[in-house]
């Protein structure tokens, strides 16, 4: 019984120490991107995040980073537009229509592409996928579209925003997928019985029995998929068309742009001053703050909805 009590404690105590580390190592990286971008924000202040000029150049150096923040969030808001409906879609064939024997082997084929290097997406489409891109999509809307809407007034190139967002939903399906697929299995089989009771067909059941019910995990799973669109460095800086300053600031969706991250990835070995240096340190710490914030509210509404549906299938 001692030797018992002496391993639990033991265990409790690695535990512990795992999850501490864990929050240790978070901490640390907070600490270090605070401390490295505070020459920057004590330079420029509050316009290093409403600015828009770009210069290294020593003496002259000038940093905003407004075009990089909007063309983040662009960027990933195109790729949540496209991947969330078409994540929504697998998750509903896999869970709601599919027999185990064709389920079970596409959910595993689709967790596999969750495990795809993202230079290799990156590759891909900047060698094949970006052509496909500009002749089939964003040419047509151009001759459509370009004298009357903005969103498509640039000549198309295939190495800007509009690409990026498209790869990027390419990436985030897998994982919108799967947990939207997991959220949906909790859902309790009285929920459909009764719909179908009520004579209600398989959409129907799913629209108005299974989505009601997962709600905030559906809506925490997209959020996920923010959080790793906003933080994709690789792919993004191979095909989003790496400008700065001005330039940068998105007019339409075929503008060519820059990431928070493309930008710190193009230019981090490059920097040549301590106030460059504390630039791009201060980029990477708005993307912090914004995959940390985007990461811990979907969290939160997943683990919310797991447990109200636990609860609901112990009673």
């Amino acid at each position: 019984m001692v030797r018992n009590k002496r391993h639990d404690k033991l265990f409790t105590g690695l535990v512990f120490g795992t999850a501490a580390y864990t929050l240790l190592m978070v901490g640390l990286v907070a600490f270090s991107v605070t401390k490295g971008s505070l020459d920057i924000f004590t330079e420029e202040g509050i316009q290093f995040i409403t600015g828009s000029d770009w210069n290294a150049v020593e003496g002259r150096e000038s940093f905003g980073a407004y075009p990089y923040i909007i063309g983040t969030l662009l960027s990933s808001a195109i790729a949540l537009a496209i991947g969330v409906p078409i994540s929504l879609a697998i998750a509903v064939f896999i869970s709601e229509i599919a027999p185990p024997r064709i389920g079970t082997p596409l959910s595993f084929i689709t967790e596999l592409l969750a495990a795809v290097p993202s230079i290799i997406y990156g590759l891909w489409a900047l060698f094949v996928f970006r052509f496909w891109v500009r002749d089939l999509i964003e040419k047509p809307l151009y001759d459509a579209f370009h004298g009357y809407l903005p969103f498509f007034a640039k000549t198309p190139f295939g190495l800007d925003i509009f690409t990026a967002g498209i790869v990027l939903a390419i990436m985030i399906i897998p994982i919108i997928s799967s947990i939207c697929r997991e959220v949906m299995r909790v859902v309790p089989d009285s929920q459909r019985e009764a719909a179908y009771s009520l004579g209600a067909t398989r959409w129907e059941t799913v629209r108005m029995a299974v989505f009601p019910y997962v709600k905030s995990g559906l809506v925490g799973a997209s959020m996920l998929g923010l959080g790793r669109a906003i933080g994709e460095t690789i792919l993004v800086t191979m095909i989003i068309g790496n400008v700065v300053g001005p330039s940068a600031i998105p007019t339409s969706f075929f503008s060519q742009g820059q990431t928070l991250s493309s930008l710190v990835a193009n230019e981090f070995n490059e920097a040549s001053s301590e106030l460059h240096l504390s630039a791009l340190i201060a980029l990477g710490a708005i993307l912090f703050i914004l995959t940390m914030g985007i990461n811990i509210v979907a969290r939160l509404l997943v683990k919310k909805k797991m447990k109200v549906s636990s609860g609901a299938k112990a009673q």
